[in-house]
């Protein structure tokens, strides 16, 4: 799925960035003046089209995202929504490869759960059944997997810290990616007595299940 660095879908019909998300524009000026898209008196439909071509140039979008940047620049509805439809019977806009490849990628360099990455995509404006079916590429198993890998790496850190605050920080890290609480206590207390740490005094923050 995804070429390219991790973290976005890198071009084509669906790859995008790496790490964190930089602030989301449209790329263009504001609505006032229109030189760059040939001068308020061009066609709107091939302004629309000009704006959406600049926009996916090496940086895939969904169809709301592109539907959001023409009505920024003031494109009328029925202009912007022949030139999407167009683009997206000629493949250039495919929610469905955006969303894989989004999932794919997030997954692999943030080690976003699932409930992230669909919380990420309902933003972009990519349909809740696309994105049930994106995120069902992760299964339980791989999921676990990859919270276990987290909490590894960051153990080291937290050496050092009093149990109480080491628990807290690891779950907390688990937490903002998106796993639900079962599943991050589960994977910080079993790292934990792995480490050397006695199951005892681990009931008192982390009973078994």
């Amino acid at each position: 799925m995804g070429g390219g660095r991790p973290g976005e879908p890198t071009g084509g019909r669906a790859s995008h960035e790496g790490g964190d998300e930089a602030p989301e524009g449209d790329g263009e000026s504001p609505p006032s003046g229109h030189a760059q898209d040939g001068g308020p008196e061009q066609d709107p439909a091939e302004r629309a089209r000009a704006i959406c071509l600049r926009l996916l140039t090496g940086t895939p979008r969904t169809r709301q995202q592109l539907a959001d940047a023409l009505r920024k620049r003031e494109i009328p509805d029925e202009a912007a929504e022949e030139v999407l439809s167009r683009f997206e019977e000629a493949g250039l806009i495919d929610d469905v490869a955006f969303a894989d490849a989004w999932v794919e990628s997030r997954h692999h360099s943030r080690g976003l759960a699932r409930r992230a990455l669909a919380r990420e995509l309902r933003t972009k404006g990519v349909e809740p059944q696309v994105v049930e079916n994106a995120v069902g590429q992760l299964d339980a198993e791989r999921e676990a997997e990859t919270a276990r890998a987290l909490v590894e790496r960051k153990l080291r850190s937290t050496r050092g810290l009093d149990r109480e605050k080491r628990i807290r920080r690891l779950a907390g890290m688990l937490a903002r990616r998106g796993y639900g609480e079962g599943l991050a206590l589960h994977v910080v207390r079993r790292a934990l007595e792995e480490e050397g740490e006695d199951p005892e005094a681990l009931d008192r923050y982390l009973p078994e299940d």
